[in-house]
């Protein structure tokens, strides 16, 4: 599966097939976010909170790959990511793109 973050293919024509999404709502464990929150105090980068958001990244492409594979596409265009805090030491990361299938 291509993925792109740009709204063609280069090179190639392509039908779209519709808007894939990807979701995933994460949580780290009650004990790295106590030392997170240790962390907050002298600064510097939450590597629990990095490697939470990069496995949620992860996951919520590979639920809009699977959507997009679902739809026959070749190639997700488009691709934007979003997240949100749902609560605090969680948050939902979001995949979203264009399916198409290349010409």
């Amino acid at each position: 599966m291509l993925l792109l973050n740009i709204d063609h293919v280069p090179g190639r024509e392509i039908e779209a097939l519709g808007i894939v999404k990807g979701t995933v709502v994460q949580s780290k464990n009650f004990g790295k976010d106590f030392m997170a929150g240790m962390k907050t105090l002298v600064g510097g980068e939450i590597v629990g909170y990095t490697e939470m958001l990069n496995e949620a990244r992860q996951i919520a492409t590979k639920r809009m790959v699977d959507e997009a594979n679902a739809l026959g596409a070749d190639a997700v265009v488009n691709i934007r990511y979003g997240s949100s805090s749902v609560m605090q030491g969680a948050a939902e990361v979001v995949a979203y793109g264009t399916a198409v299938k290349l010409k």
